[in-house]
């Protein structure tokens, strides 16, 4: 999965703390993405096998809303989203070339 600053921002929100059920406007909150930024990543997550989704089994009458999706990392979807930030991050330290390689005067310009 290609790892953009904007699924960056949602990886790093469910990394907060791994274990936790999160639905949409948490999220949204976390990362300062509106719902259609959102959406379209945790369903690509969902796809990847990153995150696991479940409805809320909620009476909307009682509860006096409407029953929320959470969303909740996979076990191999913490490994990948540790994984995933991490080697963005590399790719955007300063002086870092692809994959992380450190560019320094003399391997940009090919000079020994």
């Amino acid at each position: 999965m290609r790892t953009t600053a904007a699924v960056a921002k949602v990886l790093s929100a469910f990394l907060a703390d791994p274990g936790a059920d999160r639905y949409g406007l948490d999220l949204m909150r976390a990362t300062g993405h509106p719902s259609g930024t959102l959406y379209p990543i945790l369903l690509r997550l969902q796809r990847a096998g990153w995150v696991d989704a479940r409805w809320e089994e909620v009476d909307p009458v009682a509860a006096a809303r409407p029953a929320r999706r959470y969303y909740r990392l996979s076990p191999d979807g913490a490994v990948a989203a540790r994984m995933a930030v991490a080697e963005l991050f590399a790719r955007l330290a300063p002086g870092a070339g692809p994959a992380g390689t450190v560019v320094t005067p003399r391997t940009a310009t090919g000079a020994a």
